[in-house]
């Protein structure tokens, strides 16, 4: 195709996809997918290839996906078949956690198979131990709900009521999982429609041809996005708060080598597979499309042109060591694999700012707590569970403005639920919703608000699960000079005298009156803060943004009774010594300099290393055991690495006996 025709070609397949996906969240019935748009729509090659996709709405994680292996799983296709499943292992690593319910659709045209139709939603509930499915303290993935091979949910156009009853049977709200699948299948079909419109504009050989020139142009572009880094080996790593429920601290590391127009992202130094849902399951795949939604987000912002398929993907590889977290066996826990994924965003785009630092922006929130509450509404005379708001924070001040309030940055697809439809949906007060003044990192351009939801319940036996708890410890960093952002809390009736932090606990049982108050971090900082323009800090004063303390303090802006005071600020900048040349480029926090002024990066490399001669389903119980040794050798002095060797090898000796 010329370049004219080539264009043409793939805006109609884009406004499919968009058709698609307006298809799917005007008829879907569960609020999640409704208001929140944690869904997808797209198109794939008869291989599996995702060649378009819905870019204005539905969620951004599966730009990159490859569904080859659950469409292999089928084998034979007809007119009518629409398949299923939601299974992480069984899927082929195409589904990455339970209630990620994908549905697909071949598309003939004269009987030759054209393409396929995908589409998923996120489910509420598909069962399981606790209600919404999913929380960190589970252990394997058959706690995890109930999981569908690929199967056909419609043969020739039959829809296959046995399967159908038994994923119905083992959910807590049937009806919102009919519901939603029933939405799945109509965009399905809307896009066949949409699809078959296509080829019989442009022919069979065409469609085909296009499809084909699609990936090969994306693939270009990215390439070209590539060879704009220097090349080098950029190494950055950052912290999950807990491993396990009260557990140490997890790691995700990456090496990310730039060469010429091909990029490698090595995981060497990821702690191991847990036995909590934390665990990401890739299977090995070396363009998993979970590990590279931040390149997709940066892509973008590097060429707002480049086409959104599979083809962007073909320049990078991804080093997975086996038995790791991002490379976990059968049957470890990947539920929680969005909180672990977020991070992995962080950590790549950390990798991004060392190289691009004038083109990238600090971090994000990071923190995307999905909200479940589960009660009983006594009205209707049954359980309700909603997944109620996804708490995703500020995001992180870029080179060029501050960052979006509320809204994560790499998670900003999710939308907010407004307060009407949560407290139509379930029984329950919001009491506040709202931004938090001072959460965010200052800067030259500082980070976006978090926010602050609290709510209370009225029945007994309610429970609150808030999913992907996390960033109460390590806060999202500044760069350039910028601050870390404020932490995240998770409170149990705040302000009474039963005023409990649960920290990152994810599962809470309530009684009646119970209040429960979650806030989200606020996006690190970018540049020197000293360096703001003293009438924006004001202008963030006046719209309470910022306190006139925290003017003061952290941007060295002295407002007196809502006005600014430019002498007074020009004597307090003056005053402040100048920043020392070869400061550090990141902005931690105190927590995470203190946390790594003992576990250095020398001391987790010997870690890894030690690690990885264990079978793999001794590595986090070891990890647990070294931490808590060197804990309490930090107590008295600096640990060493010949610490860490003795501490290992005695473990070793003691459960595997002498070498």
């Amino acid at each position: 195709m010329d370049k004219v025709t080539l264009q043409i070609f793939a805006n109609q397949c884009r406004a499919a996809c968009a058709v698609m996906a307006e298809t799917l969240y005007r008829t879907a019935h569960s609020t999640f997918v409704r208001e929140t748009f944690d869904f997808t729509a797209g198109l794939t090659t008869p291989d599996g290839e995702m060649f378009a996709y819905s870019e204005d709405i539905a969620a951004t994680w599966f730009v990159g996906l490859n569904m080859g292996n659950a469409i292999r799983k089928i084998g034979h296709y007809e007119e009518g078949d629409i398949c299923i499943t939601n299974d992480p292992y069984g899927s082929g690593f195409v589904c990455t956690q339970s209630p990620d319910t994908h549905l697909w659709m071949p598309i003939f045209h004269s009987g030759r198979l054209m393409a396929f139709g995908c589409c998923h939603v996120h489910n509420t509930d598909v069962g399981g131990a606790v209600p919404g499915s999913l929380s960190r303290t589970l252990s394997d993935v058959f706690q995890e709900g109930i999981r569908i091979p690929p199967l056909k949910l419609f043969r020739r156009g039959e829809l296959n009521r046995d399967l159908l009853e038994v994923f119905l049977t083992n959910v807590r709200v049937p009806d919102q999982n009919w519901g939603d699948l029933k939405a799945q299948v109509a965009a399905l079909k809307v896009v066949e429609r949409k699809v078959k419109q296509i080829i019989d504009r442009f022919g069979p050989d065409a469609f085909s041809e296009g499809i084909r020139a699609l990936l090969d142009l994306a693939e270009q572009q990215a390439r070209a996005i590539i060879r704009s880094i220097p090349d080098g080996d950029y190494f950055f790593c950052d912290y999950v708060d807990e491993d396990a429920v009260t557990g140490y601290p997890l790691r995700l590391a990456v090496t990310m080598r730039v060469r010429g127009d091909e990029l490698i992202l090595d995981f060497t130094g990821t702690d191991p597979q847990l036995a909590c849902s934390l665990n990401i399951p890739t299977g090995g795949n070396e363009r998993h499309t979970v590990l590279l939604v931040a390149l997709y987000h940066a892509f973008r912002t590097l060429d707002p042109n480049i086409l959104l398929n599979n083809g962007i993907v073909r320049p990078i590889r991804c080093i997975l060591p086996e038995g790791s977290i991002v490379n976990p066996r059968y049957p470890a826990a990947v539920g929680m694999r969005s909180l672990t994924g977020a991070r992995l965003q962080d950590v790549i785009l950390g990798c991004l700012a060392q190289a691009l630092p004038e083109r990238m922006p600090a971090c994000a929130s990071g923190s995307i707590s999905m909200v479940v509450v589960n009660t009983m509404d006594p009205k209707a005379g049954r359980i309700a569970v909603a997944t109620i708001e996804p708490m995703v924070g500020g995001g992180g001040g870029g080179p060029f403005r501050d960052g979006t309030n509320g809204v994560g940055g790499t998670i900003s697809f999710l939308h907010n639920t407004p307060v009407e439809v949560n407290e139509a949906e379930v029984p329950f007060e919001v009491l506040r919703y709202e931004l938090i003044p001072d959460s965010a990192g200052a800067g030259l351009w500082r980070g976006g608000l978090g926010t602050v939801l609290e709510f209370k319940v009225f029945s007994p036996g309610s429970s609150v699960t808030a999913r992907n708890r996390d960033r109460t410890r390590f806060r999202p960093w500044g760069v350039a000079g910028g601050r870390a952002g404020k932490p995240s809390e998770f409170v149990l009736n705040p302000g009474t005298d039963r005023e409990r932090n649960l920290g990152n606990v994810d599962v809470v049982y309530l009684e009646p009156g119970d209040v429960i108050r979650i806030t989200s971090c606020g996006g690190g900082g970018w540049g020197d803060p000293y360096r703001r323009d003293p009438a924006r800090v004001l202008a963030d004063v006046r719209n309470g943004f910022v306190s006139a303390e925290a003017a003061e303090a952290e941007y060295g802006v002295v407002i007196r009774d809502g006005e600014l005071d430019p002498e007074a600020t020009a004597r307090l900048r003056a005053s402040r010594p100048t920043p020392a040349d070869g400061e550090r480029f990141f902005e931690f926090g105190p927590e995470r300099t203190a946390y790594e002024a003992v576990w250095t990066r020398r001391m987790y490399d010997i870690l890894t290393e030690l690690l990885w001669g264990v079978p793999v389903t001794w590595r986090g119980f070891f990890k647990g055991k070294v931490f808590e040794a060197v804990d309490e050798i930090s107590k008295t002095r600096q640990p060493t690495p010949d610490d860490l060797r003795a501490v290992f090898g005695r473990l070793k000796e003691s459960f595997f006996g002498p070498a």
